[in-house]
């Protein structure tokens, strides 16, 4: 078979594509045999049908177009085989199919064109020395006070108060029942909104605005109403925006006692044995958490700066492919917070939706294969130890029937990425600036160069 190789834009491949006479009459007398063994015709059985009647029933267009199509489906197969080509996919016929149907003649030569997705060639330049400007996440120090108090309430005992009202901070046993004008202008009570011996702790934020703000400054064995007002948005939609009275007994009031902040208490909560070793190991914790932040702001601005420097001609193929892991993925999501995915990617608006992940995959992509090009160009490798150790890491948390040699393939191309990120860093001009930097410029920079609004064109003048 002959075959004419052409360079095509969007990384692909043009085939022109000689078939011969030999391919072309098997190809139409397998056709006429696989519709005579279909066929049926009054007066024939399948199988015999005589070629002239065959022709006469379903017609000549009908039959040379089964045997174009069988053609060419097979050769640009062939033909990439021949070649030995690196296909992706998207197998297009460029030429007319219609006029190919009417060229085609058993027994004679039948030249078409097609075209096929290929790996693209991919350029980066001057990523070497980097500038970027990133944010960096600094520990601080008043995160560890606020942890360790947050694990002395949680060992807080609560100690029964008598002399004083209640105050914030409290935590109250109450009676309650509330009340809300029904449609008649009467009070009626709310449904599932009574309850004895109720235990709540008095914070700003917990409950209907208003409820525990009435229970500050009760008395034990005191009762009060307290009028309420439930939001507009208010999840029972029989309580939105209404106002109601809640007739509260507060029968217990205690306060919470906090413990000592001392070894004792780091032994209680941790298994270190002095309040200094607990309190350097979260302050470990939060510095390891900023580091980290920081780290993956820098890496992210590297990237940024990276897609930039790549020159590449995605094929379709690789885009579509990319656009289906980020659709299967936000599926995997969605799925866990226990949404019906099914609702959500319906034919009406997968296209929509496909249109909408395009652009974040053709910028994975770009990044991907600039970095597999810095690994390249950089002469950068990974051992097989590393391999192993990562495997030996991950194996237990993935499916018993995996691929191993795929895994393997997979992990490496990962160590390789991570390799080629790091070697960006090393040689990269970075500025840090405070958190938070960033997001200001662009909000300063959009509000003095807001985006002109949509000239509108009046329904009463007509438009040319």
């Amino acid at each position: 078979m002959k075959v004419t190789q052409e360079k095509l834009p969007d990384s692909q491949i043009g085939l022109e594509i000689e078939i011969s006479p030999e391919i072309s009459q098997k190809a139409y007398d397998t056709v006429l045999k696989e519709f005579s063994r279909s066929a049926s015709i009054p007066g024939f059985r399948k199988g015999k049908v005589p070629r002239t009647v065959l022709l006469q029933r379903l017609g000549a267009s009908r039959i040379k177009a089964a045997a174009v199509e069988e053609m060419i489906q097979g050769c640009i197969e062939e033909a990439i085989k021949q070649e030995d080509i690196k296909a992706l996919g998207n197998y297009k016929l460029r030429s007319s199919f219609e006029e190919l149907v009417l060229e085609f003649e058993p027994g004679k030569p039948l030249t078409f064109s097609a075209s096929v997705d290929v790996p693209p060639e991919v350029t980066v330049t001057g990523y070497q020395g980097l500038s970027i400007r990133a944010e960096e996440v600094k520990y601080d120090p008043a995160d560890v006070d606020k942890f360790l108090e947050e694990r002395r309430k949680e060992q807080a005992t609560l100690i029964p108060v008598e002399s004083r009202p209640a105050a914030l901070g409290d935590v109250a046993v109450v009676d309650y029942s509330g009340k809300v004008i029904g449609p008649d202008g009467e009070p009626e009570l709310i449904q599932g909104g009574q309850a004895e011996d109720f235990q709540i702790e008095i914070l700003e934020g917990q409950f209907v605005k208003g409820f525990l703000e009435g229970i500050v400054g009760m008395n034990v064995g005191e009762t009060k109403e307290v009028p309420v007002q439930f939001p507009d948005e208010y999840a029972n939609e029989d309580l939105a925006g209404k106002s109601a009275v809640f007739t509260i007994t507060l029968k217990e009031l205690k306060e919470k006692e906090l413990p000592q902040l001392d070894d004792d208490f780091a032994q209680a909560v941790s298994e270190f044995q002095t309040l200094a070793e607990l309190r350097q190991s979260v302050e470990s914790q939060y510095q390891d958490k900023a580091d980290r932040e920081t780290k993956a702001n820098k890496q992210e601005a590297l990237l940024n700066e990276l897609v930039k420097l790549v020159q590449v001609e995605l094929p379709e193929t690789m885009i579509s492919r990319e656009v289906d892991n980020l659709l299967q993925q936000a599926a995997m999501r969605l799925s866990n917070y226990g949404i019906d995915v099914k609702k959500l990617y319906t034919r009406e608006n997968i296209g929509q939706m496909r249109q909408q992940y395009r652009e974040e995959a053709i910028k994975k992509l770009k990044t991907s294969l600039g970095l597999k090009q810095v690994v390249k160009l950089e002469g950068l490798e990974v051992e097989a130890a590393e391999v192993e150790a990562k495997v030996a890491e991950l194996k237990p948390q993935l499916p018993q029937d995996i691929d191993p040699d795929r895994l393997r393939e997979l992990i490496t191309d990962q160590l390789l990425e991570e390799k080629a990120i790091n070697w960006l860093e090393e040689k990269a001009n970075i500025e840090l600036l405070p958190l938070g930097t960033l997001a200001a410029e662009q909000r300063a920079a959009e509000a003095s160069n807001p985006e002109p609004e949509a000239e509108t064109t009046p329904a009463s003048e007509p438009t040319e």
